[in-house]
């Protein structure tokens, strides 16, 4: 005859199949924001002075005594490597 009483196992459950991490170039290197990234992170505002100007970026403020050099600065930092003159600023001034 025929045994009528229900299975009592669970769900079958198959294991997964193990996953490699995936490569990537960037483990070990730190973090670099792409350049649009970096120049979100701080308003940057121009105060011209009766000599020279202060730019401030975040809230940090920097005072040039000449206006040209100021925006020599200010263009590197928009146009060259924003990150790292990012860094070298930080570095300055904390």
């Amino acid at each position: 005859m025929y045994n009528e009483e229900p299975m009592q196992e669970g769900p079958r459950l198959d294991p997964m199949p193990e996953r490699e991490a995936p490569m990537t170039e960037s483990v070990g290197k730190e973090y670099r924001p792409s350049k649009q990234e970096a120049l979100k992170e701080f308003q940057i505002t121009i105060r011209f002075l009766s000599r020279g100007c202060i730019v401030q970026v975040g809230c940090k403020e920097i005072p040039f005594e000449d206006v040209s050099r100021a925006m020599a600065e200010l263009n590197a930092y928009v146009t060259g490597d924003t990150y790292e003159i990012q860094k070298k600023w930080r570095k300055l001034l904390d």
